[in-house]
């Protein structure tokens, strides 16, 4: 990764931000909280932050962050997601790491000024590089939480998890790099996420201590701390899809040249070249890494909606399927 100036970081952040289209999120896979907003939900924008009735995020960029620009094969079908990975190194990047429900007090910077006094709960999921907390000013509430306090969350025989699920208090999601409040309700676990901001505690994930996905090439030392999801040439905010846009497409592009992996951009280049002159997977490259092999498979994923021969890409794809470990579970963004 190249040293970034800070203001063009900013720069970055500030444009999404005004972008209703793009997604955020915060968090580490399996405790994720994301903020997506509507085109016309009145949102408060202030410098480094948005906030509606359902959630916000508030970003602040240090000196020294690096963004990283990747994608990921998703899907079985030609799907892929794309990201920025906000990096900072992991001296600088690791939270408290608490193991037990910690009362913290009272919230001193909420997004929200109706929302000052409220007592913040960290949920003790030991998660790296984010604090997963709850936040509360109701009575009843507070004195569930408090007994809970000093004991795990999935402690066997609790019932604070889904006394949380059933009453859903704000969840506040803080990072080195800011936080991501969710105010909606939270789903039952049959149910789905909702179109809105929203929260995934998923203890199995968790508990294999990842701090990002084996595809995203995030250098020795670093670790994502937030993540941007600009608008997808494929899908709109809410991952469903939609008709392919190529002004999309270049956009990301841009950002792939700015803050891509220059191996990553590599192998992509050398598919391209050889699937339009019509060579097979003989002529292309062979990567062995999970950020290399996703390259390829987003690469050939990119040609069938921009242009390729039928026949060639039928023959890589025959020679080089997507292993399943290398798919992004979920199509909706990266959450998890």
């Amino acid at each position: 990764m190249q040293e970034r100036a800070e203001p063009d970081v900013h720069a970055v952040v500030e444009q999404y931000l005004d972008d209703a289209e793009s997604g955020w999120s915060m968090g580490t896979p399996g405790a994720l909280a994301e903020f997506v907003r509507s085109p016309d939900e009145p949102a408060v924008r202030t410098p480094g932050a948005v906030a509606t009735d359902r959630g916000g995020i508030r970003i602040t960029v240090p000196p020294g962050c690096r963004p990283l620009a990747y994608e990921t094969p998703a899907g079985p079908d030609d799907h892929w997601n794309h990201a920025v990975a906000l990096c900072l190194p992991v001296e600088r990047a690791y939270r408290a790491g608490r193991r037990v429900v910690t009362e913290l007090g009272a919230d001193p910077e909420p997004l929200r000024s109706q929302d000052a006094g409220a007592v913040v709960f960290d949920l003790g999921l030991g998660t790296p590089t984010v604090d997963a907390c709850v936040r509360t000013a109701d009575p009843d509430l507070l004195e569930i939480l408090r007994a809970g306090c000093g004991r795990p969350l999935f402690e066997p025989g609790s019932a604070l998890a889904a006394t949380l699920v059933a009453v859903g208090p704000h969840r506040v999601f803080d990072t080195a790099l800011g936080r991501v409040e969710v105010y909606a309700a939270i789903p039952q676990p049959s149910g789905s996420s909702p179109d809105g901001p929203h929260t995934h505690l998923l203890p199995a994930l968790m508990r294999a201590g990842r701090s990002h996905g084996a595809t995203v090439p995030v250098p020795d030392g670093w670790v994502p701390c937030a993540y941007l999801y600009p608008p997808h040439p494929l899908t709109d905010r809410a991952g469903l899809p939609r008709p392919f846009d190529p002004a999309r497409l270049a956009a990301f592009e841009a950002l792939l040249a700015r803050y891509g992996d220059p191996a990553q951009e590599e192998i992509a280049t050398a598919v391209r070249a050889a699937v339009r002159a019509g060579h097979g997977p003989a002529a292309g490259p062979h990567p062995t890494d999970p950020p290399g092999r996703a390259a390829l498979a987003v690469a050939l994923r990119k040609l069938a909606h921009i242009g390729a021969p039928d026949a060639v890409l039928a023959r890589w794809r025959r020679s080089t399927p997507v292993p399943t470990d290398l798919l992004d579970p979920h199509g909706d963004r990266n959450s998890g």
